[in-house]
């Protein structure tokens, strides 16, 4: 394979992820959950610069707690890098900078963006030019929320999230996310789930996990209309998270109560995604809800996966 090494740094951003349906199936004996998921990028984003270098090297820096962010090979980027060397067969390394624009710990993929956005700009860098397909292949094997991190827009999920179908997503859907301080584990709030229902908790109506998105929901999102998508939204970790986090479920009431057509747990949270119906409502939710104290910020989806920046 012919590399055109670049001597510049590459940057490329990455978007922060909702969930706006979550439906988790039973735990796997490898420790997965099958789930069905409708991802949807929202803009917040994580900034990462892919620097040409002998080895291999991270930073991080941000506005959010990266205190407790691994620079080493716990780094979901770091080994995004490392596999993307080993596969083109790159000998050189890279040093990596990500700037952090999306809650660590906060349920919204994070992490994920950084290793999908390490992964263009690492294939940029290095002029492997492995393409989407390749890139797709890679991103499953480093997580299961990678490979939406890398397209974006809004998409179905099935089997642990990984498998994606492009989800047509019309117009501009206002939300509003309250961050939290302490975030919250993902196996942790999945072992949780799995901990109620085996007490007979945290299923609606003592029903079976269901692994369909709902055509409704499909509707909604395809005919851009906030008010007939926020009945069907649904996390079935929402029970788990909120289970020793009184707080989230105050943010959550205080939400609806401030205005917002719906308000649901992102992913594992702790991060609150509240749907509005248009920026006007969204401002307005967001401004009462920081009068309470909380860290509420007003974005919007769908925008676009890994893209890299000019």
């Amino acid at each position: 394979m012919t590399m055109a090494h670049r001597s510049d740094a590459v940057h490329v951003r990455a978007p922060g992820k909702i969930n706006v349906y979550l439906g988790v199936g039973p735990r796997h004996d490898d420790g997965y959950h099958a789930l069905a998921t409708v991802f949807q990028a929202v803009s917040l984003y994580e900034d990462v610069y892919a620097h040409p270098s002998d080895g291999f090297s991270i930073e991080v820096i941000g506005d959010v707690n990266v205190a407790d962010v691994p620079t080493d090979d716990r780094n979901l980027a770091m080994r995004a890098a490392k596999l993307l060397a080993h596969t083109a067969g790159v000998a050189d390394g890279v040093h990596l900078m990500i700037r952090k624009g999306v809650p660590v710990a906060g349920g919204m993929g994070g992490g994920s963006a950084d290793a999908a956005a390490a992964l263009v700009a690492c294939d940029a860098l290095w002029g492997t030019d492995l393409g989407p397909h390749r890139l797709h292949e890679l991103a499953a094997r480093l997580g299961a929320d990678v490979p939406f991190a890398l397209h974006g827009g809004t998409a179905v999920g099935t089997g642990r999230g990984d498998q994606l179908t492009p989800a047509l997503a019309r117009g501009r859907f206002d939300w509003v996310l309250v961050l939290s301080d302490e975030g919250l584990s993902t196996p942790v709030v999945y072992g949780r789930l799995d901990e109620m229902r085996s007490q007979g908790e945290g299923l609606a109506d003592d029903a079976a996990p269901t692994l369909e998105v709902p055509v409704a929901m499909l509707h909604a999102l395809r005919v851009g209309d906030a008010q007939e998508l926020a009945p069907v939204m649904m996390n079935d970790l929402e029970p788990a998270a909120i289970s020793d986090r009184a707080d989230l479920a105050l943010a959550l009431a205080d939400g609806l109560r401030f205005g917002a057509l719906t308000g649901i747990v992102s992913g594992s949270g702790p991060t609150l995604a509240f749907l509005c119906a248009g920026p006007e409502v969204a401002r307005t939710v967001q401004d009462e809800l920081r009068a309470t104290g909380r860290d509420a910020l007003h974005v919007h989806g769908p925008v676009p996966g890994a893209r890299i920046i000019p």
